[in-house]
């Protein structure tokens, strides 16, 4: 079959659902506890077992988990927080509803995340944390950055995107004081919206469960399973609106149990992306750590602005017309139009997260590709001169 004359619909992303899920929310509908409750507990359980993290924490998203973590370690007001400048908005945005600064450091090329070399920079007597991103499932080089930063300033992982990888034997999500996790469709495993928080301090964890809950100090499912249903909780801190639902909690059980197959998948189609690939001069290829694991969240390529025949854009717009999706890998942060005027920033004051705005391309990498999906992206890429 000439697949070049066969257009095919390819997604970008696509989650992983089957009959499975259906019956673990039915039963969450049928026991009338649809909030916060014993799904979202065990839930939390497994996921902090198959990580071998003390505290597992359900929340609403990453961005809110980030955001519980900020205020957890009371950064506020005067404070500074150090985050790569390519990364999602949220990364940033979390430290703004703090009343905190964000601090950019330019990425490395290579691998999209911060660039260690340059941190050292950036410290100053008001860096109270940084917060690295393991972009796309790839973790940040924790080793390096720990080497360059004082050591009373707080590490939040920016995991959104990996779960499942590993930075040498240690699983992401273990490689900070705290750390956060999100199950939006486009990632391995989904809740539909939906995060998740771990640490290992046991006084950060209490914390950080009771500003979830609005800072009560007593939760939900303690109140109604309790003795005594007139008692209201004490409030003696500000927290949020943060709580997952059970109808999430249960879905999140089933999709957890899927994650290694998930990733053993896609890095298996990541590897025979990189050998078919391997001889389009113009697009560089993401690579698995030599010490680690990636989750391979997204394939992420990166258009040589030097070498190819046309620019991204145009590439995007061609496989788009072929039935392939593609994205960006994502922003430079420095250069959005909040950032840029309320921080005074230049775009090239970042020049290689500029670049990767600019070049960088995910191309479709996802558990419910057939083989002909794959071999079809290739040709078509293949096929631009």
């Amino acid at each position: 079959m000439n697949l070049s004359n066969t257009i095919r619909k390819i997604s970008i992303a696509q989650p992983v659902t089957d009959e499975e899920e259906w019956f673990s929310v039915k039963e969450s509908i049928l026991s009338g506890w649809l909030t916060q409750g014993p799904k979202v507990a065990e839930f939390e359980k497994a996921f902090a077992s198959k990580f071998t993290i003390n505290h597992a924490l359900a929340v609403t998203s990453c961005t809110t988990g980030l955001h519980l973590a900020l205020a957890a370690l009371d950064i506020g007001p005067g404070d500074e927080v150090i985050i790569p400048a390519f990364t999602w908005i949220a990364t940033a945005n979390v430290i703004l509803y703090c009343g905190a600064k964000p601090v950019f450091v330019d990425v490395e090329r290579e691998t999209f995340n911060i660039d260690p070399k340059l941190i050292s920079e950036k410290v100053t007597d008001n860096t109270k944390a940084i917060i690295p991103v393991h972009l796309f499932g790839l973790c940040a080089d924790m080793n390096a950055i720990r080497k360059v930063i004082p050591a009373h300033v707080k590490i939040i992982e920016d995991a959104a995107c990996a779960a499942g990888a590993k930075y040498n034997d240690q699983w992401a999500g273990s490689l900070g004081d705290i750390a956060s996790f999100s199950f939006h469709p486009r990632k391995i495993i989904t809740t539909g919206e939906g995060g998740m928080v771990t640490c290992e301090n046991h006084k950060l964890f209490e914390q950080m469960n009771q500003m979830r809950n609005h800072g009560a100090t007593v939760s939900e499912e303690q109140r109604h399973h309790g003795p005594k249903p007139y008692i209201l909780p004490d409030f003696n801190l500000l927290g949020f609106n943060y709580r997952m639902t059970d109808l999430q909690g249960a879905i999140g059980i089933v999709q957890l149990k899927k994650l290694d197959y998930l990733i053993d998948e896609r890095a298996k189609w990541a590897k025979w992306y990189n050998e078919q690939l391997k001889d389009v001069t113009w697009l560089g290829l993401p690579k698995e750590p030599e010490n680690g694991k990636h989750s391979w969240q997204s394939y992420v390529t990166y258009v040589n602005p030097e070498k190819a025949p046309i620019t991204r854009n145009k590439i995007m717009e061609f496989l788009q017309e072929k039935g392939i999706s593609t994205r960006p890998g994502t922003h430079a942060v420095h250069m959005l139009t909040l950032y840029k005027n309320r921080f005074n920033i230049k775009e090239n004051d970042f020049p290689a997260a500029k670049d990767c705005d600019a070049n960088s391309m995910a191309i479709p990498l996802h558990n419910m590709m057939t083989i002909k999906d794959y071999e079809y992206v290739v040709q078509i890429i293949k096929s631009i001169y």
